[in-house]
């Protein structure tokens, strides 16, 4: 009877030294990384316990060996760095989903010109609060700027002449931005204007009042409101001409 039990106990020891020792084995396991909803790639994996290292492929998979307990890291240089202890759980399923955020990060602050205050102003070359004009506007300035020059100017035309130079150089300018603030992509795809006529309905919408004040104060979203109406409006014009 005390041989049976002894055999028992053997029997049972065996047992649990061949399941301690499958909980424990080392096995290659599958994982994939994301960072919100897309997958990323070039992460490093490395585990801490034997210094085994991974990195994910084009599709954030990866392989990598592990046992139950092993810490393995997640780096990269965008991204913060995540610590996941391996379970039996991890080991045993068909793959591991390993979450990861972008890092924060702190611009440092610009300096443009480091002398920014010498200015005119700051010299005493121009009064504080003083106008300051365009080429364009300048030559308006000259041109008026006595009883006498007004008269001979206006009998010239000249004035006439320069002020219409500041609306040129005011639409120029305007023109410019629109180009910046829309792409060709969105006059063709969004407002469904011929790439033949995206430069003619940049002026005709450079013309429109509402839309100059919106690209002057830099309202993107009145820009992009008025846009649409101009351009239901010009592709009417477009029609009518055919």
């Amino acid at each position: 009877m005390k041989i049976n039990n002894t055999l028992q106990v053997v029997f049972l020891l065996l047992v649990v030294q061949v399941c301690f020792g499958q909980n424990t084995a080392s096995k290659q396991i599958t994982g994939q990384i994301f960072e919100q909803s897309s997958n990323v790639e070039g992460v490093n994996i490395i585990n801490n316990t034997t210094q085994v290292t991974a990195v994910s492929d084009v599709s954030g998979v990866f392989s990598i060996v592990v046992k139950e307990g092993d810490v393995l890291v997640f780096s990269a240089v965008n991204l913060e760095p995540v610590k996941r202890r391996i379970t039996i759980e991890d080991i045993n399923a068909s793959a591991i989903v390993i979450k990861m955020s972008a890092k924060e990060v702190e611009l440092k602050e610009v300096i443009i010109n480091e002398n920014a205050n010498i200015t005119a102003e700051n010299l005493g070359i121009i009064p504080y609060g003083q106008k300051k004009y365009t080429p364009a506007e300048r030559k308006v300035y000259t041109a008026t700027s006595t009883s006498v020059d007004k008269l001979l100017n206006k009998i010239s035309g000249r004035t006439a002449m320069l002020k219409k130079e500041v609306n040129v150089e005011k639409k120029e300018m305007l023109f410019r931005k629109i180009e910046y603030l829309f792409d060709e992509k969105y006059y063709t795809d969004r407002l469904n204007i011929p790439v033949a006529d995206i430069k003619g309905f940049q002026l005709y919408c450079v013309d429109n009042t509402e839309f100059a004040v919106s690209l002057d104060t830099k309202n993107k979203t009145m820009s992009m409101f008025l846009i649409t109406d101009l351009a239901r409006k010009y592709l009417t014009i477009l029609e009518n001409e055919k």
